[in-house]
C-alpha cells in the first residue's frame, strides 16, 4: 500500500491533479472522502481537465452520475450524497461503471465501498482556510 500526501491551494490545483493522476497509475476508481465544501468537485473537475476532457463540468448531486469524454475514453463522476442505501447503486448500474475500465471519481463513497474491489485509490481532503491537505492511498 502506497501513500501520497500534499498541501495545495486553488492556485496549485493543476499541478496537484497531474501528480494525483500519476499516483493513480492503472487505478481507474478513486474515492473522495471530505466534508461538504472541502473541494471534492473542484479537484475532480481539474482531474477531468488534466485528462484532456473539454466537456462542461458540473456537480452530479441531483443526477448521481455525470459522464464526460476525454481522448482515451470516458470519465464517470459520481456524487452519492443523496443515496440512502447500497441497493440504489445497483439500480443505476454502479457495478458496470466501476468495472468498465473507465475513470470513476466517486464523491461520498461510503455506500459504494462494499462493491469496489481490485485496484482503487482513496483520497481524503481536509481544509484549513485557503490551504487543503490531500492524502491518497492505493489499495
Amino acid at each position: 500500500m502506497n501513500n501520497f500526501e500534499l498541501e495545495y491551494s486553488l492556485e496549485t490545483l493543476p499541478v496537484i491533479a497531474r501528480e494525483l493522476l500519476a499516483f493513480c497509475g492503472d487505478a481507474r476508481v478513486c474515492l473522495f472522502d471530505a466534508p461538504m465544501g472541502a473541494g471534492k468537485t473542484t479537484l475532480i473537475k481539474e482531474l477531468c481537465k488534466t485528462l484532456g476532457s473539454k466537456d462542461a463540468f458540473s456537480s452530479p448531486t441531483f443526477a448521481i452520475v455525470n459522464e464526460y469524454g476525454y481522448p482515451e475514453g470516458k470519465i464517470f463522476h459520481f456524487d452519492l450524497y443523496r443515496l440512502n442505501n447500497p441497493e440504489e447503486l445497483l439500480d443505476i448500474g454502479f457495478e458496470e461503471y466501476i468495472h468498465s475500465g473507465n475513470y470513476c471519481f466517486i464523491e461520498w463513497p461510503e455506500l459504494a465501498e462494499e462493491y469496489i474491489t481490485g485496484n482503487f485509490i482513496k483520497v481524503s481532503i481536509k481544509n484549513l482556510g485557503n490551504i487543503r491537505y490531500l492524502h491518497a492511498t492505493n489499495s
